[in-house]
Parts: structure tokens; C-alpha cells; sequence
């Protein structure tokens, strides 16, 4: 008997709304579809900078299983020294040896081990500047493949082009390659090679009334003035967004599909 293994990668979590989204939606999402593990991108968590310790506990406690991060896994002087005790956090694994944190992870999920990895794309960071990544995804597919067939890829970049690039890399090799960063839920899921299910962009957890998650009036003054200011949280049309991938015993994805479900904002549910 084919055993299979239903997972939800949700998009990125963007600030206080992004919170709200899972406080109010994940429990009843992972009911209805029957998801048998977890996975986010917390790097926006913190008021859309960074991932803080309380937000990273907050958001595991609510039922995800684990947090992967990008090139803002640092912003918050509490997690450069909490990630390497965690290990449900995840850093891209082409930071350079030494950096805290890990980069893959092997979790039991119904009695098959599945290996996690987490890598950070090279274009439009001009903060960060990591290893290849495309070489990074052959050696750990290389290692992780001698402890388990069920390899799952999150590549956090900012181009169309690395992450389908990356898709067809991997393809055949690893079960998925789920896009992370833009923030914007894309329409191009889909199992290629017959096995590996693939999305440039998962979305985001929080307001989809604005600019990735903020008011949209705060982004449209800094084009229009290149004066920096702060971005402002937007409360308007949560919404949980990502994928759910069925994965066979084989390591082979079955089925992609989209999540795209609304949720109630505070102010919402106390009208009601």
C-alpha cells in the first residue's frame, strides 16, 4: 500500500495580520484538508522585518511544525542567537559554514522520514551574499537522499527565473520546489517530470488589500519621493495563502493544490 503524505506550505507571514490569518484559519484549513505537517516562511512575522523569538514561538504553537526563513533571518538580535536552538527554524543552508541555525532538516511525518530544505537565491539581495545555491541543491539532495526518498526544496529568491530555473534543477530529485519572497500568489502549479510539484510563489499570510502585506498609500509616497519611511501594516482582506503537495512513500509529489482562503479581520468579527 502507497502510503501518502499531505503537507501545507503557506506563504510568507507579513506582521500582526499575518498572525491573525493563522489564529483564525490554519486550524480549520488543516481539518478540512486533512494536512498531516506544516510549513511557513516567518521571515516577515515581526512587524514585515525579520523573525523574533516570542513571533517564532507564537506561530509554532498555532500549529505550524516548521518555519523556514530568507535573507531577513538575521534582522532580529534575538533569533541570531535562538535559531541554533530551535530546530523547528530554518535558515537558507547556503549561509556560509559556521552561521547560526540549519539549513535542512529531516521530521518523521506518519512514519516516513521527509528532509526539508531551505536555500536563498542569489539575484536582488544586495544585503546578503551566499553560496550557489544550484550547487548547494546538489550536494544536499546528494546527502539527504542516502537517509530518506522524500526530499521537499523551499527556494526563497526574488526572479521568476531562479525559482523556475531551480524548479527544473531539481526536478526528478526532489518532490517539490516552492517559491517564497514575491509575496504574490502565482497561477503556475504544477507537477513536472512526473514527480516534482512546483509553484514560483506561494503568497503570503495577512492583508492582501495593499503592497505585499502594507498600506499601499506609505509604498506609493517612497517611488514617488525615494525618501525611506517606515511601512505601515494593512488589516484589509486577510487571507491564508500557499499550496498543499500530496507526496507518495516514493518521493514522488501526486497532486498540487492552491490555498487561497479568507479570514475574518478583528474588525470583522467583532460586526459580527
Amino acid at each position: 500500500m502507497v502510503m501518502s503524505i499531505r503537507i501545507l506550505f503557506l506563504g510568507e507571514i507579513v506582521g500582526r495580520p499575518g498572525i491573525h490569518a493563522l489564529k483564525g484559519g490554519l486550524k480549520p484549513l488543516k481539518e478540512s484538508h486533512g494536512i498531516d505537517f506544516v510549513v511557513a516562511n516567518g521571515e516577515g512575522a515581526t512587524n514585515g522585518y525579520g523573525l523574533g523569538k516570542n513571533h517564532a514561538l507564537q506561530i509554532l504553537k498555532l500549529g505550524v511544525g516548521l518555519l523556514m526563513t530568507g535573507e531577513k533571518t538575521y534582522y532580529k538580535k534575538d533569533m541570531v542567537e535562538y535559531i541554533a536552538k530551535n530546530p523547528r527554524i530554518m535558515r537558507p543552508a547556503n549561509y556560509p559554514p559556521g552561521t547560526p541555525g540549519r539549513g535542512y532538516r529531516i521530521f518523521e511525518i506518519k512514519g516516513q522520514n521527509v528532509a526539508f530544505i531551505n536555500l536563498l537565491g542569489n539575484a536582488n539581495f544586495p544585503r546578503t551574499h551566499l553560496a550557489n545555491p544550484y550547487h548547494m541543491a546538489n550536494v544536499l539532495i546528494d546527502k539527504l537522499k542516502e537517509e530518506t526518498p522524500i526530499i521537499c526544496l523551499q527556494f526563497h529568491a526574488t526572479t521568476t527565473a531562479e525559482k523556475q530555473t531551480m524548479a527544473y534543477h531539481v526536478k526528478a530529485r526532489s518532490a517539490t520546489m516552492v517559491g517564497t519572497h514575491s509575496k504574490v500568489l502565482t497561477s503556475d502549479a504544477r507537477i513536472i517530470d512526473g514527480q516534482t510539484a512546483i509553484i514560483t510563489d506561494i503568497g503570503m499570510c495577512g492583508s492582501t488589500a495593499g503592497v505585499g502585506g502594507f498600506k499601499a498609500d506609505t509604498e506609493i509616497e517612497r517611488f514617488l519621493t525615494q525618501v525611506p519611511s517606515r511601512a505601515e501594516e494593512s488589516w484589509g482582506k486577510i487571507e491564508l495563502q500557499g499550496v498543499v503537495i500530496d507526496i507518495d512513500d516514493a518521493g514522488k509529489a501526486t497532486n498540487i493544490e492552491l490555498i487561497r482562503n479568507k479570514v475574518a479581520s478583528p474588525e470583522e468579527q467583532t460586526a459580527s
